[in-house]
């Protein structure tokens, strides 16, 4: 395949580690995602989310440049309703300084987890959807348009990634940027995604459109090992919908020693519904036909799961499937 193949790891912490080590994991996945030929990766934002440790996706990436050499390292994403954009882009601006050309931003318009984490926030009486003047202000910072000049200034500024659905593709269309889409959109036709072609407006940093499409994939020997490797995951999801708590991720064995009821199973069948699970194969063969749905030029794999050697094994056996 030629297209950019990639990672996003939220730094899933798991039952009886302290997050720290989930940290840690991050950044090894990074380095083995390197040396697998990976295009980019990147970390993400969650706040006082108990099953992840990722609440500063700058430091996360930073740390992980200092440990890599040539990947790209970025975020999936800044949640800019949080922030000021002149400090996203002072942080990705120092970034960018300390690793030349290495440095993606990507944004989304995400609100906390909980009442109480917005709150903390100060998010919680924000205003409808000023996500778009915000992107727009990120920009002018980080290329020097505006009266305030930020520091460091760099030649390059990191490439800004519109994170979200169909209304983030539009803003990504009307603003000239590439655009990241995932989640059900991805299953609904082709529509969002030629309209996003169609209506790209190119600016000074993007000439012409760029769409990467994130989802779970997982891959093993059979797709029936593959499935368990989505459980835990999956597990997570349904538990949350009925406590308000993500909780870290658990063994495949200790999940089914709990009991599954109705609800908790159907919403384990909806998460199998838009991941891609597998043998190499039959992943190849379900990538292929989706991106030909959507046009992609990159594929980023959002995959986590509790097994720490089984999700490296799958993150080379996707390597392998886009010819790295």
């Amino acid at each position: 395949m030629n297209t950019a193949l990639s990672l996003l790891d939220r730094s899933r912490t798991r039952v009886g580690e302290p997050d720290s080590a989930a940290l840690r994991r991050t950044i090894r996945r990074a380095e083995a995602a390197e040396v697998a030929g990976y295009h980019r990766f990147w970390v993400a934002e969650h706040h006082a989310v108990p099953g992840t440790a990722s609440g500063a996706p700058a430091l996360l990436i930073g740390a992980i440049a200092d440990r890599t050499s040539r990947i790209r390292v970025g975020s999936g994403g800044v949640m800019l309703p949080n922030h000021q954009p002149i400090v996203v882009a002072e942080q990705f601006a120092m970034l960018e300084a300390l690793h030349p050309g290495r440095i993606d931003l990507g944004v989304g318009r995400s609100l906390g987890f909980t009442a109480p984490i917005r709150a903390a926030l100060r998010t919680e009486h924000a205003p409808p959807d000023d996500f778009a003047t915000d992107v727009a202000e990120l920009q002018a910072y980080l290329h020097g348009t505006t009266a305030v000049t930020i520091r460091p200034q760099v030649p390059d500024p990191p490439p800004i990634f519109v994170l979200g659905t169909g209304r983030g593709l539009e803003l990504a269309a009307r603003l000239g940027l590439p655009a990241v889409a995932g989640g059900p959109l991805l299953w609904r036709g082709p529509e969002p995604f030629q309209r996003y072609r169609a209506e790209f407006r190119p600016s000074t940093a993007h000439r012409q459109p760029y769409l990467a499409i994130s989802l779970d994939i997982l891959i093993a020997d059979t797709a029936s090992e593959a499935t368990d490797l989505l459980l835990p995951e999956a597990w997570s999801m349904a538990v949350s919908r009925d406590t308000g708590e993500f909780p870290p991720l658990c063994s495949v064995e200790e999940i089914r020693r709990q009991p599954m009821t109705e609800r908790r199973r159907r919403i384990v069948a909806e998460s199998a519904k838009t991941a891609v699970v597998g043998t190499e194969d039959q992943v190849a063969e379900s990538i292929e036909d989706l991106i030909a749905a959507t046009g992609a030029d990159e594929v980023m794999s959002s995959a986590s799961t509790f097994d720490t050697a089984a999700l490296y094994d799958s993150d080379a056996r996707l390597a392998r499937i886009f010819g790295r």
